[in-house]
């Protein structure tokens, strides 16, 4: 591993604490940018464990001198901070005493043939997250937004994926005609459907379709379907949580692909 150049920051009005608080109070900053600031070290070693290269690590003086400095190091360039300046650039309650800045850009398009979950205007930065970490959990490797859904790399989002983004190809900003360049069966869940999930064999690779919470799948989109499946509720409750219900779906996928 190569010696990072390290910096010293003192002022609270450096250009580059300046820039993180900005991003910090926008949540589709990256897009303008072409930077995100991964927070806390689970959401830094995530992304060097799928082959990130960080443009700069941002640490405090206490993490500095812990064995966070060799995670640190891993960037090519490291500024050392007090921590009341890493309190006034975190999005988080409790500020991480670690973080990095990395590059992104768009996905460059969908791939046809790739297991998928798309979203249909998802407005919860939890439920988003959520559904991201089932998807990589459960073999589905896309991950396609519908424009209205909330920023698949926005802050919030970022912290409930866990790290599972880095492991996805995301598609943000897309719409019910551009899926038609998808070559797999799209299904929708409805607490209308007859069939339930398990009670159906389902395709695989497939595309999950997750509605709005609380309007559901569009009319266009569910036009687009081939199947539309319930999940079994013996409780009696009238619906899901949609990140919930994703687990469920997702989960059923993968168990019947590997019982075939």
């Amino acid at each position: 591993m190569s010696v990072p150049a390290v910096k010293a920051i003192t002022s609270r009005d450096n250009p580059l604490l300046l820039r993180l608080r900005k991003q910090g109070r926008d949540p589709m900053a990256y897009r303008k940018s072409g930077e995100l600031w991964l927070e806390g070290d689970h959401l830094c070693r995530a992304f060097l464990q799928r082959g990130g290269v960080p443009l700069h690590a941002v640490v405090s003086e206490e993490a500095w001198a812990s064995p966070l400095r060799d995670l640190a190091s891993a960037a090519p360039v490291v500024s050392v901070l007090p921590g009341s300046l890493m309190d006034g650039i975190s999005t988080l309650e409790s500020a991480a005493p670690i973080g990095f800045i990395v590059g992104w850009r768009p996905a460059s398009g969908l791939q046809p043939q790739a297991a998928t979950v798309v979203l249909d205007r998802l407005q919860d930065a939890g439920n988003v997250g959520t559904v991201l970490r089932s998807a990589a959990a459960f073999g589905f490797t896309q991950v396609v937004a519908i424009k209205g859904t909330a920023g698949l790399w926005s802050p919030k989002v970022l912290r409930a994926g866990m790290g599972a983004h880095f492991g996805l190809s995301l598609v943000e900003g897309s719409d019910a005609a551009a899926l038609s360049t998808l070559r797999l069966p799209l299904i929708a869940t409805s607490s209308h459907a007859v069939p339930a999930i398990h009670e159906v064999t389902l395709p695989w690779p497939c595309a999950w379709v997750l509605g709005h919470e609380g309007e559901g799948v569009s009319a266009a989109l569910q036009s687009q379907c081939s199947q539309s499946l319930r999940i079994a509720q013996p409780g009696g409750e009238e619906s899901l949580n949609v990140a919930v219900a994703a687990s469920v779906c997702l989960y059923e996928s993968a168990r019947q692909r590997l019982v075939r």
